[in-house]
């Protein structure tokens, strides 16, 4: 869609277009909503004018009309769908008759100073300076730039659960600093806690969409706010307002996800549409970043819905795996639900393998999210390398690898980055004490204090472990489950924090109770304790069965701690597998990696570590200091992801 500039001369006139109360007035449907965004929440305090060419053919010149003052304006470029609707204008200032479009647009935003831009949600420099210190990266432009919508059910610090929410708080940052156009569409959640505090500075558009699903019209409306050069963006619905996560509460998932995450996918694809956002909205030729299972349908109404009626032809869709593990299976009979042509059935259509059916008269027939958006989207990308091989197996696919394996030249790893001013040795505001690759001689302070804070024997010579996550399969408790009596001979300590299966937190109790000196289980999360722990611990155990990323692993290495990993996805990718003997004697590797997946080999590990700790200082701090010296912000990932933004654009959109 075209671009709506803004000129401070230009005045608003209830001519065509607008009504008389200063709402727009779409001449047709604009996607496929119905929308009244009220301009006076733009954040632009002066008028504009809006004047229709004398026959809105399309021209570059178009007629020209007065106002009730001295100004003229201008409309170029009316954008039009393929029933000669309007689908945007582009606004030209008095005075550039005779100025093309093209050369309009460029000059005219170079024009505007760096407080406007701010002003109106567009990211000038002072507004990217700040996100770029938020992430860690360095400000060096892109060489293209993009319009980017991140669709996401959660983004850090407004909702997060897990990594999910991290990446979607950062890498839209990281790419803004850049010089791309950044928003991120996610639902307003409101759970009755502390939490909603998080969004009370997005403000209500004024801007609400009707859309059309589970067999009704769905009225949704958008809040927003602008921080570190990013658009981020709020779907408001009743269904959002429940006490829980945003996922399920404790008494389970929710049992209609399924119905929150498609008002969602269907907002989020009429955002760039009717979100003038900074004056002008994203238009049509953007690129969604859509995240698991949740975001899936955006690539699947863009072909489906959009495409077919000449909108978003030139938009483009990647498809962002976090965890393939989570696919949006619901029954096939909830296919109707979604909002789709009939006859695009086919594209989410999935049938459950024999042995995975109920009972003898069950099909099997399902509707597979997930799946739908593996077919439609034009790129995948997974958060690791490893990932990316692992889904295409099938050990790791879920039923998904002979699909993924027919797209593995469009799939490619990119291992995230860590928000490094929030976990920085050096600065920490939850540790005692600082330290940095420098001088990191008050780490053992911390563990002194970490000691003393759960009551343990204060003891620096003692090699302290620590585990940090989801107390479930996936993370490999079992294995520190079937491993603790071992474990517990040697002389080590012993920390876990997290929360998950009830069956784990009890095991973690009871052995609490057994080896008080030894080991300590903090139920739940608390992100004070977990810095604690990563700061004050010398090794931190990650077993999972399998990883997409990983984080943990790479604070801890930023915090000189140790990690002992399984060789799986992103850990494989990340931690580099300690050798003694390499460089001469001096040592490489930033850790230990230990395969297969079994107790045996995960406590043979546990102990070379706790080993090398004890009788080999200088090869310890080797492993600590290559570990904290590695870069480990979110730039990396960011040039990585421009150039599959590059790639993407390479070929043409997915058109059934």
């Amino acid at each position: 869609m075209a671009s709506l500039q803004i000129s401070g001369s230009v005045r608003l006139e209830p001519l065509v277009g607008f009504n008389r109360t200063g709402h727009f007035r779409p001449i047709s449907s604009l996607g496929f909503s119905r929308f009244r965004p009220r301009f006076s929440n733009i954040g632009i305090g002066r008028p504009l004018l809006l004047l229709r060419s004398s026959s809105f053919s399309g021209d570059k010149s178009v007629a020209s009309g007065e106002s009730k003052g001295d100004d003229k304006g201008f409309v170029r470029d009316a954008q039009r769908d393929g029933s000669a609707s309007v689908l945007g204008f582009q606004l030209s200032p008095p005075g550039d008759e005779e100025i093309s479009t093209t050369r309009h647009q460029e000059e005219k935003r170079e024009a505007i100073n760096e407080t406007e831009m701010a002003d109106f949600g567009v990211p000038g420099n002072r507004a990217v300076e700040k996100g770029a210190a938020k992430v860690g990266v360095t400000i060096n432009k892109a060489q293209v730039i993009n319009n980017l919508v991140f669709v996401t059910s959660e983004a850090a610090p407004y909702s997060k659960t897990g990594g999910l929410g991290d990446v979607c708080g950062s890498l839209p940052i990281a790419l803004a600093v850049r010089g791309h156009r950044v928003m991120v569409v996610s639902p307003r959640y409101q759970n009755g806690t502390a939490a909603d505090g998080n969004y009370a500075r997005a403000k209500d558009l004024g801007v609400r969409v009707t859309v059309h699903c589970f067999g009704a019209s769905q009225q949704v409306s958008f809040y927003h706010e602008y921080r570190d050069g990013v658009d981020w963006v709020f779907v408001d619905h009743q269904s959002y307002h429940r006490p829980g996560n945003p996922y399920g509460d404790s008494k389970g998932a929710f049992g209609d996800n399924q119905f929150r995450f498609t008002l969602l996918c269907h907002a989020a694809c009429e955002a760039p549409l009717v979100l003038p956002l900074g004056g002008f909205t994203f238009g049509e030729k953007s690129l969604f970043l859509v995240n698991d299972w949740h975001a899936g349908l955006v690539p699947i109404l863009l072909a489906a819905k959009y495409r077919p009626y000449g909108v978003y032809k030139d938009a483009r869709s990647i498809l962002i795996i976090h965890n393939l593990a989570h696919q949006g299976v619901e029954p096939a009979a909830t296919y109707s639900n979604l909002g789709l042509p009939s006859e695009w059935y086919g594209a989410v259509g999935w049938v459950f393998p024999t042995w995975a059916r109920t009972h003898a008269l069950d099909t099997g027939e399902a509707v597979n999210v997930l799946k739908g958006a593996i077919v439609t989207s034009d790129r995948i990308i997974t958060v690791s390398q490893g990932y990316a091989w692992e889904i295409t197996t099938v050990e790791g696919g879920y039923g998904l690898q002979d699909l993924l394996s027919s797209r593995k030249s469009v799939i490619n790893g990119i291992t995230n980055g860590i928000n490094v001013d929030e976990w920085d040795p050096s600065t920490d505001e939850h540790i005692p004490f600082h330290y940095s690759v420098d001088d990191f001689s008050d780490k053992v302070k911390c563990k002194m204090a970490l000691q003393k804070e759960l009551g343990l024997p204060i003891r620096p010579e003692c090699p302290m472990i620590g585990f940090i996550g989801r107390l479930d399969y996936q993370k490999g408790i079992d294995l520190i489950q079937t491993a603790g009596p071992d474990l517990m001979v040697d002389d080590i300590q012993f920390v876990m924090l997290g929360s998950g299966d009830p069956k784990f937190e009890s095991w973690m109790r009871s052995m609490e109770e057994t080896y008080r000196d030894k080991f300590r289980g903090w139920v739940g999360f608390n992100v004070p304790i977990s810095h604690r722990i990563t700061a004050g611990c010398d090794i931190l155990l990650m077993p999972s069965r399998f990883e997409p990323c990983g984080l943990n692993q790479l604070y801890a290495m930023r915090y000189g701690t140790i990690p002992v990993v399984h060789g799986t996805g992103g850990l494989r990718d990340t931690v580099e597998n300690f050798n003694p003997y390499a460089e001469g004697g001096a040592g490489a590797g930033t850790g230990w990696v230990f395969s297969p997946l079994s107790k045996d080999s995960m406590v043979s590990a546990l102990r070379l570590a706790a080993a090398t700790y004890r009788e080999y200082k200088e090869s310890w701090e080797g492993l600590m200091r290559r570990g904290m010296s590695r870069n480990y912000s979110w730039e990396n990932a960011a040039v990585q992801y421009e150039q599959v933004f590059q790639w993407v654009f390479m070929d043409p959109p997915y058109i059934k």
